[in-house]
């Protein structure tokens, strides 16, 4: 899971990835929270690119010594939207799938200057293999349906309502259930092989899209 976090070398690129990374998820979570007529994110500082206004003091503190932290969460009031289901569904994969875009876009970039002949410095090779991985590990992080994830919200907006407050109830057991199975030997039956799996998955796909873009694949 962490295999990018064992080498110091790293670190540099780890922690400009994770800004980059942290500060466009939650932009996009205000955005399109703001573009469904909720302007508390907006009026609260946090519809914009700037690093600060996104970045959890602790989890950056955390992202400098260890290579790894958290971003401070978006506000939202469903009461602004007309359509709260579909409008919270939308607000809450804005932001993993911009983390998956990122991605795309980091490969995209890797391969096409690659086959372009250009020849990178090794820390351009390390920046943008480390933004695929690590915006392919926030998006599927992210996606976990565990409160108080981007996956959990979308699963209680889509839910029927009379499952709604059952779900709500277990809320606050959601981050010691993830540490449990995150941090314990049971990680290497539930986090580690999701993360073995999906991201070489993932990062094939953006391979085989690119080869038959740049014309490799015959």
């Amino acid at each position: 899971m962490f295999s990018l976090f064992s080498n110091p070398e790293q670190l540099v690129y780890i922690a400009f990835t994770l800004i980059i990374a942290f500060t466009l998820h939650e932009y996009a979570h205000a955005y399109v929270a703001y573009k469904f007529g909720d302007p508390t994110a907006k009026n609260q500082g946090r519809l914009t690119f700037n690093p600060i206004k996104h970045l959890d003091p602790i989890g950056t503190i955390l992202i400098l010594i260890i290579g790894f932290g958290w971003a401070r969460p978006v506000p939202v009031n469903r009461f602004y939207f007309k359509r709260p289901r579909l409008a919270g569904v939308l607000v809450s994969i804005a932001g993993p799938l911009t983390n998956l875009v990122l991605a795309f876009i980091a490969q995209g970039l890797y391969m096409g200057l690659v086959i372009g002949g250009v020849e990178l410095p090794p820390f351009a090779i390390g920046l943008l293999n480390t933004m695929v991985y690590l915006n392919i590990l926030l998006f599927i992080f992210n996606l976990i349906p565990l409160p108080p994830l981007d996956g959990y919200r979308i699963i209680a907006d889509l839910v029927p309502n009379n499952v709604r407050p059952k779900l709500t109830q277990y809320e606050p057991y959601g981050g010691i259930i993830f540490l449990i199975i995150a941090i314990t030997p049971l990680s290497q039956y539930t986090i580690s092989p999701l993360f073995g799996t999906m991201i070489p998955a993932i990062q094939h796909t953006f391979g085989k899209f690119f080869g038959l873009l740049f014309g490799l694949n015959g």
